[in-house]
């Protein structure tokens, strides 16, 4: 049995042509219902939230440098913090994190 890349191509193209129009054709009126609408709202944060996670634990070295870092970040940006803020203080925990697990050559001759 042979493959034809072009039939998978087409059944994707179709598939996400589909996801993408059928709620317009279907839904013409505004909707009313407060659970669907908070739903629908925070639909593109969780995707974020599912895309990015998983990249932020495997961005590192080590586990525990990310894990610090996604804690320090997380509190941060509790409290308010800026974005940059929280961006540069998430990478300087990494780095502080990594330079203790892992010590560059120069400073293990020291020691």
């Amino acid at each position: 049995m042979e493959h034809n890349i072009y039939i998978y191509i087409a059944c994707m193209a179709g598939i996400t042509y589909l996801i993408r129009v059928l709620p317009l054709t279907l839904i013409r009126r505004d909707i009313k219902n407060k659970t669907v609408r908070s739903f629908l709202f925070y639909v593109p944060y969780v995707t974020l939230a599912v895309m990015t996670f998983p990249a932020i634990l495997t961005a590192t070295n080590s586990m525990i440098s990310a894990l610090a870092a996604l804690v320090v970040a997380i509190v941060l940006a509790f409290l308010g913090k800026k974005l940059f803020t929280v961006a540069v203080s998430a990478c300087a925990v990494v780095f502080i994190t990594e330079l203790i697990l892992y010590p560059p050559e120069f400073i293990t001759n020291i020691l």
